[in-house]
């Protein structure tokens, strides 16, 4: 048997909560769109995958902009606040593989979900990848293709893999 999470395609009805004036650009997928809440005025680029999850929730505040294809995985949520601007092909993801040991495979290995939070304002330079359990604060930035695995502190600016602090905003 042949099992699929579908093609990505939607309708705006499927969705469990939108505003108005939700731009989709050509080529977006939805997964779960069910799950998914979003606000007033958000732009959503070309390719954009927001692959919601059976029981993960996805929020998007108002006024956020998403760029071009970017891949959010709300398996265990994913809560982006209001104004945040998202470049393109910027990861969130909130799931991960347990270490079971050698035990079995580690892509057979038992999930693990942590929400990721994008506060008010943020911003989430080009190619950067939030994962799992990430908070980043209230007006901060990550820098282009920073990788970040730990907690952002409002109006920090951070860059790099793993992203460290660069300056505080003033």
């Amino acid at each position: 048997m042949h099992r699929t999470h579908g093609d990505g395609t939607f309708n705006l009805d499927q969705f469990r909560e939108i505003g108005k004036n939700v731009v989709f650009e050509k080529g977006v997928m939805i997964f779960h769109p069910e799950n998914i809440i979003l606000g007033d005025n958000i732009y959503i680029g070309h390719q954009a995958i927001l692959k919601s999850y059976y029981k993960g929730l996805m929020t998007i505040g108002n006024g956020t902009w998403i760029g071009q294809q970017c891949f959010f995985h709300s398996a265990g949520n994913i809560t982006i606040g209001k104004n945040v601007g998202i470049g393109p092909s910027v990861k969130i993801i909130t799931s991960y593989h347990s270490e079971e040991g050698k035990k079995k495979p580690v892509l057979h290995s038992k999930l693990i979900f942590k929400e990721v939070i994008i506060d008010d304002d943020a911003d989430l330079g080009t190619g950067c990848i939030i994962l799992p359990g990430v908070k980043v604060g209230q007006g901060a930035i990550v820098g282009a293709g920073a990788v970040v695995t730990s907690d952002v502190m409002p109006y920090h600016v951070v860059a790099g893999v793993p992203a460290k602090t660069l300056y505080i905003r003033k």
